[in-house]
């Protein structure tokens, strides 16, 4: 039995109903919802301290007690283009050659959702997408380019395709309308997957946060106590709950239909939060994401999974359920096996890359190029140019950011937060121990007692971007 899976029953008590000799089973129908931004600890059935006291998702923990939690999913970078990109291509970024923001994949490549509609599967894209065949208004030349270049597409992959369906503020009571609409659209017999994006817990937030007091929240450490911060994390919470009752209504509508046992549900966060140290950058809150996994007859209920998992794993697991083979150029691994308790290796590290974004990462316009490798224990960043200081993804001109700027000019920050936010050069290479340091506080790299961990993960990572066609000098090459 896979060493990383708990409470796992027998291979024989998943087999689920007996099929007639010779017959093909039934393919699942695969439903995959992703939220925008939306780092791992922020549901409560992962254990963070104020959605669990405030009772924020209490939908997506109900989900959870029915089928499997992930611990340890990550997405392939810290941006929604790229990431989502990588999800449906079961890719990474890179080597899809899609790492800067809204660059879709050629033309050629294929999504796992093509090999679904090739094999009999009705597919369908509604919710918020966020620019998998570029932007929502590109301007002119490059949207006929992209159209030109086979990259601008979706209409026609896609039996049902909506380009943009916010579901903030009045959209958010609709959720469960839209898909019961697009459900309909089904043709009788068929099995289909459809893909619903939300957009919660994207910025902006809003100012709403009834019931959740800034002045009690629980702040991580590495975060400064300031108010400007404390408010801006009651509004994020405000979006988390928000997201949690639109997943209410969408899971409500599938279960109303009678389809809740021969569909596969997938849970996920497209990549970090919008919050200081996530979204846009490598460290884990920036990658690291919730993914839940509902399979009734498949995956027993109440479990949970401490294996290494990939956004760009997805394609291969989906293809797999549905009794399929991943096409040639997918390098995402199935994790199939551990959904139905069978003996599975799993990972032993999982890449991440981070490129050029819309809007500013840094002070110079969004450029920023790092990687980043990680290990059940460790996670190592190698930052391509440490010249360009911190700046956090749309953030700037916020409250909360502004207070930070302004408590840094005035020097009333603490020497961790100062060395956190605001030393130039950033380091060149993070090495950091996730088990003893989650928070990612102290870096190791250049620390005497961790040179062989330092040196096994970057020849790992180096391996990798060879591999990936990677077009950044290897960390060796500029290490001195």
């Amino acid at each position: 039995m896979n060493a990383h899976l708990r409470n796992l029953p027998c291979v024989a008590a998943l087999a689920g109903a007996c099929l007639v000799a010779g017959a093909e089973p039934p393919r699942p129908n695969i439903l995959l919802v992703l939220s925008d931004d939306h780092s791992a600890p922020h549901v409560g059935c992962y254990g963070e301290a104020n959605c669990r006291r405030l009772n924020l998702t209490p939908n997506l923990d109900a989900f959870a007690a029915k089928g499997m939690r992930f611990d340890r999913a990550y997405t392939a970078a810290p941006q929604c283009a790229p990431s989502r990109t990588s999800i449906f291509a079961g890719r990474s970024p890179v080597g899809l050659g899609s790492t800067r923001f809204a660059q879709p994949a050629r033309g050629d490549v294929r999504f796992f959702s093509d090999v679904l509609r090739e094999r009999g599967y009705w597919v369908g894209l509604d919710g918020r997408h966020q620019h998998l065949d570029g932007k929502l208004h590109e301007p002119a030349h490059i949207a006929e380019t992209l159209r030109e270049n086979g990259m601008r597409n979706l209409e026609g992959r896609f039996d049902h395709f909506v380009r943009h369906f916010p579901t903030k503020g009045k959209n958010l009571q609709k959720v469960g309308d839209r898909f019961t609409a697009a459900l309909d659209k089904v043709p009788e017999g068929k099995p289909w997957f459809l893909y619903f994006g939300f957009s919660q817990t994207h910025r902006p937030f809003g100012d709403r946060h009834e019931g959740i007091d800034p002045a009690d929240l629980t702040l991580p450490p590495d975060w400064p106590d300031l108010p400007e911060v404390r408010a801006d994390y009651a509004r994020f919470l405000d979006d988390v709950r928000d997201l949690d009752e639109g997943f209410g209504l969408l899971i409500k509508a599938l279960d109303e239909r009678g389809l809740a046992g021969r569909t596969l549900v997938v849970f996920m966060g497209d990549n970090g939060e919008p919050l200081l140290r996530g979204k846009g950058t490598l460290f884990t809150r920036g990658i690291h994401v919730p993914l839940l996994v509902r399979w009734p007859g498949k995956v027993r209920a109440g479990t949970s999974s401490d294996m290494l998992i990939s956004g760009v794993d997805l394609a291969p697991t989906f293809l797999a359920a549905a009794g399929l083979e991943k096409p040639e150029g997918m390098t995402g691994l199935s994790f199939l096996p551990a959904l139905l308790g069978e003996p599975s290796m799993g990972r032993t590290h999982v890449f991440a890359e981070r490129a050029w974004h819309w809007g500013p990462i840094t002070r110079s316009d969004g450029f920023d190029l790092s990687r980043s490798v990680t290990t059940r224990r460790y996670h190592y960043i190698y930052n391509a140019l440490p010249n360009h200081p911190y700046m956090p993804v749309d953030m700037p001109g916020h409250p909360a950011w502004t207070a930070i700027q302004a408590a840094h000019k005035a020097g009333r920050l603490s020497p961790l937060h100062e060395r956190l936010y605001f030393r130039n050069p950033r380091p060149l290479l993070e090495l950091y121990d996730l088990q003893n340091d989650p928070w990612q506080l102290r870096n190791l790299a250049s620390d005497k007692d961790h040179k062989d961990v330092e040196r096994q993960l970057r020849t790992e990572l180096e391996k990798w971007m060879v591999r990936e066609s990677d077009y950044l000098p290897l960390p060796s090459h500029v290490v001195r």
